[in-house]
């Protein structure tokens, strides 16, 4: 994927370098630097002990965004627990780590992949994403907030899923005017306000990239000119193609946990991002944790069946008959690890 290294990397070792490509979209400016500079303080700091060598210069990135990326798998079994609980948060954290598509993105230095970690460390902060929103301390709101307006600042597009969560939140808060007056809009302007300063000592002239971004890829339909599929290419293709054999998977779970509004959230966005003419897999990267949290409800579930299972047969009966859950397990093992070594080993290698 070109972006992780024009639209990362590159800019990166221009910031610290002082030279390297920018890219049409840096000069139009519809880019922020505040994923780039992710990257330009770890070269920082490889340059200061002496380490900006070529091996460290290229592995040390993939590096970090595999530390990011683990903060996400940490963050996603806990916001599965807190919705659902312990069994279902250890079969829909197997289910992200087995899944290729997850195998093959999350670590890539792409801005989709610290937007799906930002995504799934907020939602776990939101009160309304818990079983029992009252419950929550409102503290942690602000945090959810915070990481919500950041992951914004880096892809302004995490708008649409962080509209439906503010929405959600409205609607189950009581104190709704101190959500929206004391925490939301001097939040939004905090980071806003440190995005653009950040921009304007980058660009050298006052820059709103949100504005420029919206400007292009929705005013203008500018990413057309990258390709286009049709508006149901999502539903019909690409996020199914991400699922893959995950897919049954996590529609029985979706049905079968009527939690409707994670449903709802991952609809919302695939309708959203179909509006749009250029549609690529990444962009609905964020929805793939939550679509196989609803896996692990499906294999948290075929668990306690067989466990019912043995406990009303006899040991003789059960010897004979594997566990359904163990089939599955070696189905969605046996479909995953090829297809992820594949994507990740020989797939446009002579690219990389």
């Amino acid at each position: 994927m070109a972006d992780e290294h024009w639209q990362a990397l590159e800019v990166a070792h221009r910031i610290v370098f002082g030279y390297g490509h920018l890219t049409w979209e840096w000069r139009k400016g519809i880019r922020s630097y505040f994923h780039p500079l992710v990257f330009a303080v770890l070269y920082k700091v490889l340059a200061l002990f002496g380490l900006d060598t070529p091996w460290f210069m290229a592995h040390s990135p993939r590096l970090l965004q595999a530390l990011f990326s683990a903060v996400g798998d940490l963050y996603f079994y806990k916001l599965s627990n807190a919705i659902f609980g312990n069994s279902v948060a250890k079969w829909a954290l197997f289910s992200q780590l087995a899944n290729w598509f997850m195998f093959f993105c999350f670590n890539r230095t792409l801005s989709n992949s610290l937007e799906t970690v930002l995504t799934l460390v907020g939602l776990y902060y939101w009160p309304c994403m818990r079983a029992s929103p009252s419950k929550a301390p409102l503290v942690l709101r602000k945090w959810g907030l915070a990481i919500a307006a950041l992951a914004c600042a880096i892809r302004p597009t995490s708008a649409v899923t962080w509209v439906y969560i503010g929405l959600l939140e409205l609607a189950v808060t009581r104190d709704r005017l101190k959500f929206l007056v004391l925490e939301v809009v001097p939040i939004g302007a905090l980071v806003l306000g440190l995005s653009c300063l950040l921009d304007r000592l980058m660009y050298g002239s006052w820059v709103i990239v949100p504005l420029n971004f919206l400007k292009f890829n929705f005013l203008s339909s500018g990413g057309d000119y990258y390709g286009t599929h049709k508006w149901h290419w999502y539903f019909s293709q690409g996020f199914t193609v991400m699922l893959f054999t995950f897919l049954p998977f996590s529609i029985a779970g979706s049905i079968k946990s009527k939690c409707w509004k994670l449903s709802g959230l991952i609809a919302w966005v695939l309708i959203v991002y179909s509006v749009q003419g250029h549609k690529e897999f990444r962009f609905v990267l964020p929805m793939l944790p939550i679509a196989l949290m609803f896996s692990g409800y499906s294999l948290s579930v075929m668990e306690k069946a067989d466990s019912d299972s043995r406990r009303k047969g006899s040991l003789d009966s059960h010897m004979k008959r594997p566990s359904k859950v163990g089939f599955a397990i070696f189905f969605l093992l046996a479909t995953n690890i090829p297809m992820a070594l594949y994507m990740s080993l020989v797939h446009q290698t002579e690219r990389n």
